[in-house]
């Protein structure tokens, strides 16, 4: 780059951040950091998309998106970044969520990662990361970030959103307590309700999202004594908002923070197959790693079975009352049921990787 150019673009960038950099608490050194850093958001679903979009209007410099779902018309009314152009497109959402903010801020670095965030890859994809952001939906995701960010000594913020309530901690590094202070195990299976049964609205995902993008920016200015440390929970609804001080959370026990017993990122927990929260959908994910698989000759395979949607980044099969979903890395999503042991089937039957 000429110095010329160099010029033209600090220039740009001043004027971007103009008002960012006017609040005294960032400054032109806290907008520094925040353009040096790089950000791991794991999920882009309501939370996800709302953080991402705000990350890269803040100007951090590289973001990276982990996602392993596609964009549903019931997504459209919480998932801010996100419109129908983006359905009709049959998109992965972190593949949909970086060409849009490619488009609000050119100058940043966007990684759209397509897959799941898993015991055996989640280390990788946080790697050099300044700051993990929550944006899942399921304790198992964020347990396992949990482990994997207090491991790596990685600050993290956890989020999350039901109805029209929330909660959100910041777990700081070698910092307690961490979540698993707070939620010490998951519950069993249907006894939480899901955002299919007991609803959303958009106002909680954007409140939730706002506080976690708010202690991130601080966290990434070099403003760390400025971080809320406490667990936060919001009810939009009934107009409460509670703050609970994590001396009181803190267990000294701890398996995670405590003991440096990462369960999860050992794998406790870790299927194959998984239900998704509220969805009637099952992803499928193949035991054992193997070559990229070559979605066209898929599609050439089934092409008598049903109909098909192809681009680069899935396969779309309709069946009778059914969807499979199936992606380069051998995962599949099906929609129109919850049973594991049917969508294994429906797995075998038609992808039989």
């Amino acid at each position: 780059m000429t110095e010329h150019k160099k010029q033209t673009a600090g220039k740009a960038a001043a004027e971007r951040y103009s008002r960012q950099t006017a609040f005294a608490a960032i400054g032109q050194q806290g907008q520094t950091r925040i353009s040096a850093a790089k950000v791991v958001i794991i999920g882009c679903g309501a939370l996800g998309s709302v953080l991402a979009e705000m990350m890269v209007r803040a100007g951090v410099g590289l973001l990276r998106i982990v996602d392993r779902d596609f964009l549903e018309l019931s997504n459209l009314q919480r998932q801010m970044l996100f419109d129908e152009d983006d359905l009709a497109a049959n998109l992965p959402k972190a593949e949909a969520a970086a060409r849009k903010l490619r488009r609000i801020n050119s100058q940043a670095t966007i990684e759209a990662v397509v897959a799941d965030a898993n015991h055996e890859s989640i280390e990788h994809l946080i790697e050099g990361a300044d700051l993990i952001l929550d944006g899942t939906d399921n304790l198992h995701s964020r347990f396992l970030i949990n482990d994997a960010a207090v491991k790596n000594r990685i600050p993290w913020i956890y989020g999350a959103c039901l109805a029209a309530s929330g909660m959100a901690l910041v777990v700081m590094p070698a910092g307690r307590p961490c979540l698993r202070c707070v939620l010490e195990e998951p519950p069993a299976p249907g006894v939480m309700e899901t955002c299919q049964t007991a609803g959303i609205i958009g106002p909680i995902v954007g409140m939730v999202a706002s506080f976690q993008a708010g202690q991130a920016l601080k966290i990434l200015a070099g403003c760390s004594e400025a971080v809320d440390r406490r667990f936060v929970t919001f009810d939009l609804w009934n107009n409460r908002f509670r703050q609970m001080e994590t001396d009181t959370l803190l267990k000294s026990d701890c398996l995670c923070c405590g003991q440096g017993n990462y369960e999860y990122l050992a794998g406790r927990g870790s299927l194959g197959t998984v239900s998704f929260c509220g969805r009637n959908s099952v992803q499928v994910r193949p035991k054992e790693q193997h070559p990229k698989v070559d979605l066209k000759k898929l599609a050439d395979r089934l092409k008598e079975t049903g109909k098909i949607t192809l681009n680069e980044f899935l396969l779309r099969l309709a069946l009778d009352q059914k969807e499979i979903t199936v992606f380069p890395d051998g995962r599949a999503i099906i929609t129109g049921t919850s049973d594991i042991n049917e969508a294994r089937s429906l797995y075998a039957r038609y992808v039989g990787y």
